[in-house]
């Protein structure tokens, strides 16, 4: 699919002028300004006199890239280049998604985040401190005042991307997925904030690191933290009523507390949670379909390995679908579920073993579960499930003995090792291939390569579990609808819109996700089938009548292009 486009915008005033405009990487061009322009910014001076289209300057950028040696270097001339000037960060990155995207997300972005204090050069964000608690309105008004942000990203960093409790280095992961929503989804860099509530670390490491920027004290809890992050949400939805506010990389034991506390009052998205859930739902459904079979989801028996937020985020997602589009009860819904984690299977012997957090509807009351064996071999033996979904992050733990017996109730047993990165992934797809017989319908949550089809010369596609191919456009569609708050059924019609595309629907030896090469053009399509729910339903503040809609929403996008630009004292900056 070919990276969207607009319309090009007429020239724009602006009132930087010299070597302000040079350091500002909203307006900053490089060797790209004009001869005219130079002259009226009074920059002529200042740059060397050739003068660069985007495309050279592409090329350009893309061979100091592949100079770099390793990836964190790579990261590095990435965040630099951000730093300059966005057009041409993005018009890279637009170029050469597939290969940068594990350079400026996961995996590299996670090592450069665990270094963030030694690797410091330049801020970016906005840092909400606990000491500052009492000044945090006037903190953020400095970043916020006189614009109107379409997205705010936040993370108090508890549970960074598998590499835990980072602190104030959270900044990272905030700024990194505002980087995909205008990568995937044309959001406006300049209506986009990271943030980081910087409320402390129980990183030992980090508090005993002398370089260490953050709040050298342990995490506050309870009332305190709750405090802090309320007055930040009041912050949000007095200043920028209309933004989407999203959640990243909380801990276990706020991440889903947090997502129900606000939900009702403002729209606020956890991509762990329902981002996971979200995605994993379509290739739930799309795995039977892409072999010609069409059981519904309620007719499935899924075990869930790993309790924590994005196993329990899937089990939501998954049982609201059920709920949505085969019209059960949510107790009724949850019964095709079995969630496992270190204990054993969810069950109502464990008692003060289960976390607050997780709904009593996961948890098996059957009587003939108590005193017997629980763990994950006994349940896949004993429920004889038809998925199997980790998110453990147990290496290995999907074993061969377990493979096989739960490929001898099954036809096609759909099994998604969800853990990243790979040396926490339950199981590789080469072996789970092997252990059915070549019988499973795989989906990672890390990139595998294709493994190869026993008795043929095709090769199966192994699909990345890629959050970035839908929640870009799930908060796209909810920014444009400009939605009181994301609904479930918006999730689901994304998530239904995003299974349309899918290669295996075609061929079931494809993937059962898009290549992230086409994420922008994806998550347009889940943009505007959000829209479309979020209009029908009634949460969207704007009406924009259902023909019109394609058009008009291609003409909302940000695209990395050059706009002309003219001098004036009392213009934009």
């Amino acid at each position: 699919m070919p990276i969207l486009t607009t319309m090009a915008k007429q020239a724009v005033s602006c009132r930087l002028r010299g070597a302000e405009i040079l350091q500002s990487p909203r307006w900053n061009k490089g060797t790209a300004f004009t001869a005219e322009e130079r002259s009226q910014f009074g920059i002529r001076g200042r740059l060397p006199i050739g003068i660069d289209n985007l495309d050279q300057q592409c090329e350009r950028a893309y061979d100091q890239y592949k100079s770099r040696d390793t990836d964190i270097l790579k990261n590095s001339f990435l965040q630099s280049l951000k730093s300059q000037n966005w057009t041409l960060f993005y018009a890279l990155l637009s170029r050469h998604t597939s290969e940068m995207y594990p350079i400026i997300y996961t995996p590299t972005e996670a090592e450069a985040i665990s270094e963030y204090s030694h690797l410091f050069r330049r801020s970016e964000g906005l840092f909400l401190s606990a000491p500052y608690e009492d000044q945090m309105e006037e903190d953020f008004l400095d970043a916020v005042e006189g614009r109107e942000l379409e997205l705010i990203v936040v993370s108090d960093a508890e549970a960074i991307l598998g590499i835990g409790d980072q602190g104030s280095g959270g900044i990272g992961i905030s700024a990194a997925k505002a980087v995909i929503y205008t990568l995937a989804a044309g959001i406006d860099p300049a209506s986009a904030l990271a943030v980081t509530l910087d409320v402390g670390t129980n990183n030992d490491d980090l508090l005993k690191d002398e370089l260490y920027l953050g709040y050298q004290e342990k995490r506050i809890r309870g009332e305190k933290y709750d405090r802090f992050v309320d007055k930040f949400v009041g912050l949000v939805r007095k200043h920028q009523p209309n933004c989407l506010l999203h959640f990243e990389d909380f801990g276990v034991s706020n991440a889903n507390r947090l997502l129900n506390k606000y939900r009702d009052k403002h729209s606020v998205f956890n991509d762990d949670v329902q981002g996971t859930g979200a995605v994993t739902l379509r290739r739930a459904r799309q795995a039977p379909a892409s072999i010609e079979a069409d059981p519904q989801l309620k007719d499935q028996r899924i075990v869930i390995f790993g309790a924590g937020s994005a196993g329990m985020g899937i089990a939501r997602q998954l049982r609201d679908a059920i709920k949505i589009d085969d019209g059960l009860s949510a107790e009724e819904a949850a019964k095709r579920f079995w969630m496992v984690d270190r204990d054993g299977l969810l069950r109502k012997e464990l008692g003060d073993k289960i976390r607050d957090e997780i709904e009593t509807d996961f948890v098996r009351k059957e009587k003939d579960w108590e005193g017997a064996d629980a763990g994950l071999a006994a349940v896949i033996k004993r429920v004889k499930p038809t998925v199997l979904i980790g998110t453990s992050t147990s290496h290995g733990a999907f074993s061969e003995e377990i493979v096989r017996d739960m490929s001898k109730n099954t036809d096609r047993p759909i099994i998604f090792p969800l853990s990243n990165p790979i040396s926490k992934c339950e199981a590789e797809p080469k072996d789970l291939f092997k252990w059915s017989d070549g019988k499973a319908l795989i989906s990672t949550g890390s990139p595998f390569p294709p493994v190869k089809i026993p008795g043929s010369d095709k090769e199966y596609i192994v699909a990345e579990c890629n959050n970035a191919l839908i929640y870009p456009g799930l908060g796209r569609g909810t920014i444009l609808s400009k939605a009181k708050f994301m609904t479930d059924k918006m999730i689901v019609a994304g998530a239904n819109r995003l299974a349309e595309l899918a290669p295996a629907m075609k061929d079931h030896t494809q993937a059962l996700l898009p290549d992230f090469g086409d994420a922008a053009s994806v998550n347009f399509e889940v943009s505007l089938a959000v829209l479309d729910q979020a209009i029908e339903e009634g949460v969207a503040k704007c009406d924009v009548p259902k023909e019109d809609r394609r058009k008009w929403a291609e003409e909302q996008l940000w695209v990395p292009r050059y706009q002309d630009y003219t001098y004036d004292p009392k213009g934009e900056a």
